[in-house]
């Protein structure tokens, strides 16, 4: 059965679309399966790997999923790349907390149809909203764990508290299984003593796991989504490509 990881964090811009972009695809280059669920309307994960968010076709992303207009194997957009397939979104999610109002059971809507297809894929990864609304809600009670990308910026820990007491309400009353997977640092910048402060504080305040990998600030990682390709395959050399390819080792180690 396929390993669920939910990236999760309500803060913006702390690189958690590049991070579940990145991830899987150097998950896939691994020679992993990979389904790629994008659950924020701004549709960047979709984007990120050369989807054209803006002309799907009818009945084809995550929106009519929830809403049970279309069921999961009809809307997830296989080998986009080897290895990867994505469950595409665009900016009609944005409604979808409105037309789910009174509907029953609606945290468990994403559970129920990936459960169909958890055992076709070694890992599923959740890009989230920046957000703790309905979304990430179905996310985490369809993850086995999640991941809490952080940026190494001042108010890095700002917001972390309400996010993990989150993940351990969702625990305690709607997925038991639910576990903490670690938090990962993004855009860290040796050359500073900012990033090397906030690594230290997090490591010092937080008792959650931390991978050892640390992303780094770097301008080919920025440019590869414009182009619609993970940065494995963008600029496989770079020290971004590096950086995801050892996280993904950390994610493998850590057991399917």
């Amino acid at each position: 059965m396929g390993k669920v990881i939910a990236l999760a964090n309500q803060k913006g811009g702390v690189g958690k679309t590049t991070t579940a972009i990145n991830l899987a695809a150097a998950l896939a280059e691994k020679g992993k399966k990979v389904l790629v669920i994008d659950t924020d309307p701004q549709g960047n994960t979709t984007s990120g790997f050369g989807i054209d968010k803006n002309n799907l076709p009818d009945n084809s992303t995550i929106y009519e999923l929830m809403l049970g207009d279309c069921s999961v194997f009809d809307c997830i957009m296989k080998e986009v790349m080897p290895n990867v397939s994505v469950l595409p979104s665009n900016v009609n999610l944005a409604a979808a907390e409105i037309e789910l109002i009174g509907v029953e059971k609606k945290e468990f809507i994403l559970r129920n149809e990936i459960d169909f297809i958890r055992d076709d894929y070694d890992f599923v990864i959740i890009d989230c909203p920046p957000s703790l609304n309905m979304l990430t809600i179905n996310a985490m009670t369809t993850a086995d764990s999640v991941i809490v990308p952080i940026q190494c910026e001042f108010y890095a820990l700002e917001g972390l508290s309400q996010l993990i007491h989150t993940v351990n309400l969702i625990k305690e009353r709607l997925n038991p299984a639910l576990e903490m997977e670690g938090v990962v640092f993004t855009m860290y910048d040796s050359r500073t003593n900012l990033s090397n402060q906030v690594v230290e504080n997090v490591r010092a305040n937080l008792e959650e796991k931390i991978f050892e990998t640390m992303i780094p600030r770097n301008i080919r990682l920025a440019e590869a989504p414009s182009y619609g390709q993970p940065i494995t395959v963008y600029d496989p050399r770079s020290t971004g490509a590096d950086s995801y390819r050892r996280l993904a080792d950390e994610v493998i180690a850590a057991g399917v």
